[in-house]
């Protein structure tokens, strides 16, 4: 009895890895289906992996994140410039996503030059 009792054990903790396993590994996390704490957390940990050294476009950062919550764009001679918003800290519960609870990411000619505090600024400057 015991014996039979293990064996179903193993096998279901088998299984149960298996499955667990499977799930991280093709699982995508989806931004839009997130509550918004979640949501926050995870275009915080997905900011602060950006690198210069990485060239990172547009099109992946959408791809990845989903919709901005704030965006601006603006042409200046030759140059498209724009800046896209995600949610990345909450200041006020008052259902209104502001620039100041938000990390810009600022794009031109949509490669990710800049990001962060200084990023609206260097946008402002252009055109």
């Amino acid at each position: 009895m015991f014996k039979k009792f293990f064996r179903y054990l193993i096998l279901g903790l088998g299984v149960y890895a298996l499955i667990a396993t499977l799930v991280i590994t093709f699982y995508k996390d989806d931004p839009q289906a997130m509550i918004w704490q979640d949501r926050e957390a995870f275009n915080k940990r997905y900011i602060a992996k950006l690198s210069i050294e990485t060239p990172t476009n547009l099109n992946t950062v959408l791809e990845y994140l989903g919709s901005p919550d704030l965006t601006f764009a603006k042409r200046d001679n030759e140059e498209v410039w724009q800046i896209i918003f995600y949610r990345t800290q909450h200041i006020k519960s008052d259902g209104i996503t502001t620039m100041d609870e938000c990390t810009g990411l600022l794009f031109k000619n949509g490669e990710l030059i800049l990001w962060g505090p200084s990023a609206f600024d260097a946008f402002e400057q252009r055109g």
